[in-house]
């Protein structure tokens, strides 16, 4: 609501954002599997949408509080448009060896469940946003902003990427590291989560 008690329309800028990364989430696919994943300018591309969305997911939350914007269509929408994005870079680092399938099984399986929970069964259940979430979030941006990008690493990509040399092979190293605390994050932010969320329920059924 606002101010002046009005409803907030869905046509404003952070929803906007919001559908913008949506439609972004195919292109982005795209761009990251031409030539199964071993060409230098469609990963640059592909890191480049990924970037732009990473930044407009957090913009379009500060709008919207900022300025009231606050809709359902956005409650909804925005961790959907959220989890599109980073479940497509996922899948599709997973398509082009770069990331093991079963990290972005167990990845995936938490992200969704969490979020199909959040806006389904607890729609009159507030669980807050935990500090292990969180640092999920920027762990899982930076690894995979990261692991976007043509770094070399060992006999991957046909030695497409060699020319990035040492550095690259250092960055991708970080982004293994980053990656690992990532999955540690979310196993541990998803336990947190479904603990509160049985706990709470477990309050209301005593009251």
């Amino acid at each position: 609501m606002t101010e002046t008690g009005a409803p907030v329309s869905n046509l404003n800028l952070p929803n906007l954002l919001t559908t913008l990364r949506i439609v972004m989430v195919p292109f982005f696919g795209w761009a990251l599997l031409q030539d199964g994943g071993d060409s230098v300018t469609w990963r640059l591309v592909a890191f480049g949408l990924f970037v732009l969305a990473m930044i407009t997911d957090k913009v379009d939350g500060d709008i919207a509080r900022a300025r009231g914007l606050v809709t359902n269509f956005g409650k909804i929408a925005d961790p959907i448009a959220d989890k599109a994005i980073t479940g497509m870079a996922f899948i599709g680092l997973s398509i082009v060896g770069d990331i093991w399938w079963w990290v972005t099984i167990v990845v995936l399986v938490r992200e969704w469940s969490v979020t199909v929970l959040r806006l389904s069964v607890l729609q009159h259940v507030v669980i807050a946003a935990s500090g292990s979430g969180k640092l999920k979030t920027v762990l899982q941006a930076v690894a995979l902003s990261l692991l976007l990008l043509p770094l070399p690493h060992g006999d991957a990509h046909g030695g497409a990427f060699d020319q990035f040399g040492v550095a690259g092979a250092a960055l991708f190293y970080l982004a293994q590291v980053c990656l690992a605390g990532a999955v540690a994050m979310t196993l541990w932010s998803g336990y947190e989560f479904f603990r509160d969320v049985w706990r709470q329920r477990h309050s209301m059924r005593g009251n």
